[in-house]
C-alpha cells in the first residue's frame, strides 16, 4: 500500500510516499527504510521502485522528494544544497518515528546515487539509523570536482566556481535565479559525452523514466555549496553500525563507492553487480532484482538484530 505523506525539514514541507506491506499490518511495527533519490530525481523514479520492492519484502519504506525539488517545498527550484539534503534524510527518519507502522528502533537508510553520499553523511551522525546501504553511490562534491570517472581536469570545476560567483552577483542585482542544464539538449549531444552521460540522459529525458517534476536544471548557487561538502568525512563515526555498498562492475562512478568503503571502519560489505553500469541499477530488472535481494537480506538481518 502507498500513502501520500508530508513532513517538515528545516521549515520546509517535504512530499513523500510511505509504502507498507499489503498484509493488513499484521505482526506489529516493522523494520523501516528511508530511501533517498538520485540527484535530479524524484520519489516516483528509482527511489520509488526500490521502496516498493522492499515493501513487498516486508519493510515499511519511505521515498520522498528533497527540498527545493519534486513536489516538496523550497525556493529557488532546482537548488542542490548538501546540508539540506542531509537534513532531509534525518527529517525522514524523524517522521518514521512518529508513525505506528515502523519500529522506531529498527530504521535503516538506503541512498541511491547522490543520496548514497548524503546517506553516509547523515547516518554517520544520527544514531537512530541502525544500518546503511547505498546503490551506485556518489559524492556530489567529488563528482563536480573530479568528474564522474575521477579524471576531470581541475580547470573545469574552477570555471564552474567562477560562473557561480558571477551568477550570485547578477542575482543580487536583479533577483533573478541563474540555472544551468543538468543534461545535454539532444541524444546526439548525450552520445558525444560518452556512455555514462548518455545513460543518464536516456533515463531522465526519455519515456524510460522521464517525470515532469524531475529537475532538468540546477541553480548556479548550488555549485559553491556542493564544492565544500565531503560525504565521506564523518564515515568513521558510522561504526559499529553496518554498511552495505552496491555498485555496478561497469560503473564509471564505482571508484567513489570504493573510496567510501575504504574510509568506513565498521562492519561493511562492497557488493558488485556484474555487467551493470551506474544508471542500470536504477531500473533495469536484471540488475535491480539481485540488488533488491541483497538489500532485503542485509536490512532483514541487520535491523532484526537492532534494538
Amino acid at each position: 500500500m502507498i500513502t501520500d505523506v508530508t513532513f517538515p525539514s528545516a521549515g520546509l514541507n517535504l512530499a513523500g510516499h510511505l509504502y507498507t506491506p499489503d498484509d493488513g499490518g499484521t505482526g506489529g511495527p516493522r523494520p523501516a527504510i528511508v530511501v533517498g533519490h538520485p540527484g535530479g530525481g524524484v520519489k516516483e523514479q528509482a527511489a520509488g521502485l526500490y521502496a516498493r520492492l522492499l515493501a513487498e519484502r516486508g519493510f515499511v519504506t519511505l521515498a520522498f522528494d528533497a527540498a527545493f525539488q519534486g513536489a516538496s517545498e523550497g525556493e529557488p527550484r532546482g537548488l542542490e544544497d548538501p546540508a539540506q539534503r542531509v537534513e532531509d534524510l534525518k527529517a525522514a527518519v524523524s517522521f518514521l518515528t512518529t508513525r505506528a507502522e515502523p519500529d522506531p528502533d529498527r530504521i535503516g537508510v538506503l541512498g541511491i546515487c547522490a543520496s548514497g553520499g548524503y546517506a553516509l553523511a547523515g547516518a554517520s551522525t544520527d544514531h537512530r539509523v541502525r544500518a546503511v546501504a547505498t546503490v551506485s553511490a556518489t559524492d556530489m562534491a567529488r563528482q563536480f570536482r573530479d568528474g564522474a570517472d575521477g579524471a576531470q581536469d581541475p580547470a573545469v570545476f574552477r570555471a564552474m566556481l567562477e560562473a557561480a560567483a558571477t551568477a550570485r552577483s547578477a542575482e543580487a542585482r536583479d533577483g533573478g535565479v541563474r540555472t544551468f542544464p543538468i543534461f545535454p539538449a539532444t541524444e546526439a549531444e548525450a552520445r558525444r559525452g560518452g556512455p555514462h552521460v548518455h545513460d543518464g540522459w536516456e533515463y531522465y529525458c526519455t519515456p524510460r523514466a522521464e517525470h515532469p517534476r524531475a529537475a532538468k536544471e540546477l541553480t548556479w548557487s548550488s555549485v559553491d555549496r556542493i564544492a565544500a561538502f565531503d560525504a565521506f568525512a564523518a564515515l568513521p563515526l558510522l561504526a559499529p553500525r553496518p554498511l552495505l555498498m552496491v555498485a555496478g562492475r561497469e560503473a564509471v562512478t564505482a571508484w567513489m563507492s570504493v573510496r567510501a568503503f575504504q574510509r568506513s571502519t565498521g562492519p561493511k560489505e562492497l557488493h558488485w553487480i556484474d555487467g551493470a553500469a551506474h544508471v542500470d541499477l536504477y531500473d533495469k530488472e536484471q540488475y535491480v532484482t539481485p540488488t533488491v535481494a541483497k538489500l532485503a537480506d542485509f536490512f532483514g538481518t541487520r535491523l532484526a538484530a537492532a534494538g
